[in-house]
């Protein structure tokens, strides 16, 4: 991924909480049919240098027999995203030398896939993933308020994979290029917009404000 040094972000704990935050990924594979890609949640752990992810696949996806020659795959975590208007650069009165742009954070995982088709791994697997999901509601559904036999014929149509990460990157462009005013003029924008992301990211890019910058 392309990542100017104002934008990179080296701190794991960081990415980490946002693919926590963000835990529905896109998996990235190239093999004997090419480009392949699927969306699933993931479950992040605290194993490794860099992290374990945890995730399954429908088994009539023909993902996962790709997945499963173990060639080096990709996982997108995308982050508070928006388009960013040149309207609220105060630099626009002054210059004119403005142009629109996106914000955004995102973080890319990548490692090799290993398939997990034991049923009690995929039960634990599937109960873990449902708890966190459910960790906000006010009763909280679990694996075990299904039928038995039911979850075990759900559990047969599934296939899981751990994901040992090898390198992580991550990136935050957040107004970093822009000088102390732009960058005000951006968050206080966003924080007027108040649409999808724009309230986090009003945040994120006032992070980036450091008096006398």
């Amino acid at each position: 991924m392309y990542r100017p040094d104002h934008y990179r972000v080296e701190d794991f704990a960081q990415m980490h909480a946002l693919m926590r935050a963000k835990p529905f990924a896109a998996l990235i594979s190239c093999g004997s049919s090419g480009l392949y890609a699927t969306h699933l949640p993931t479950v992040l752990k605290d194993e490794g240098a860099h992290g374990l992810i945890e995730c399954h696949l429908a088994r009539a996806n023909p993902h996962w027999k790709e997945l499963a020659e173990g060639n080096e795959a990709l996982m997108i975590f995308q982050g508070a995203e928006g388009y960013i208007t040149p309207n609220w650069y105060p630099s626009k009165t002054l210059h004119g030398k403005v142009v629109p742009t996106w914000n955004y954070a995102v973080v890319h995982a990548y490692g090799r896939p290993g398939v997990m088709e034991d049923k009690d791994w995929l039960r634990r697997h599937v109960s873990e993933l449902t708890a966190q999901q459910e960790r906000n509601e006010a009763q909280p559904w679990m694996v075990t308020d299904a039928p038995a036999n039911y979850i075990d014929v759900m559990l047969r149509g599934i296939v899981g994979f751990r994901f040992p990460v090898t390198r992580l990157e991550g990136k935050w462009k957040m107004s970093q290029n822009r000088d102390l005013q732009d960058r005000d003029g951006v968050a206080k924008g966003l924080g007027q917009r108040g649409d999808g992301d724009d309230l986090e990211m009003a945040e994120l890019v006032s992070g980036q404000i450091v008096p006398g910058s």
